[in-house]
């Protein structure tokens, strides 16, 4: 494993459990980014769920169950692809940088590096 693999990876897993945490306790931020790019509140639970099972799949894939990290970055890689096109769509552009983009690059280099550690 290397090391690159392992610091990307648990900088993600920390990333994600923290953005699942804010989700659960209905962070001020977290309602109005929601409802600035037309997020339901009923959804926030549910986005939390998906982002803490991410980080649950990359822990997973940390401790060897490598196909289940790799899925789990591949789905972290289109939740956040999903969320960057939410915020495009409803053209709420200045937070991109600070909200899903970082996820996204995160996620992608996750799977970059899963995909390319020999074992």
């Amino acid at each position: 494993m290397s090391i690159a693999y392992v610091a990307v990876t648990v900088i993600t897993i920390v990333a994600n459990a923290g953005a699942a945490l804010a989700d659960f306790v209905r962070a001020k931020f977290v309602l109005a980014n929601s409802a600035a790019v037309g997020i339901p509140p009923s959804w926030i639970p549910l986005l939390g769920a998906l982002k803490a099972a991410g980080a649950a799949g990359l822990l997973l894939g940390l401790l060897g169950v490598r196909l289940i990290g790799i899925a789990a970055a591949v789905g972290l890689v289109l939740f956040f692809a999903g969320a960057i096109a939410v915020h495009v769509r409803s053209r709420v552009l200045h937070n991109i940088a600070s909200g899903p983009g970082p996820f996204f690059a995160l996620a992608v280099a996750s799977l970059a590096l899963a995909s390319a550690t020999q074992f």
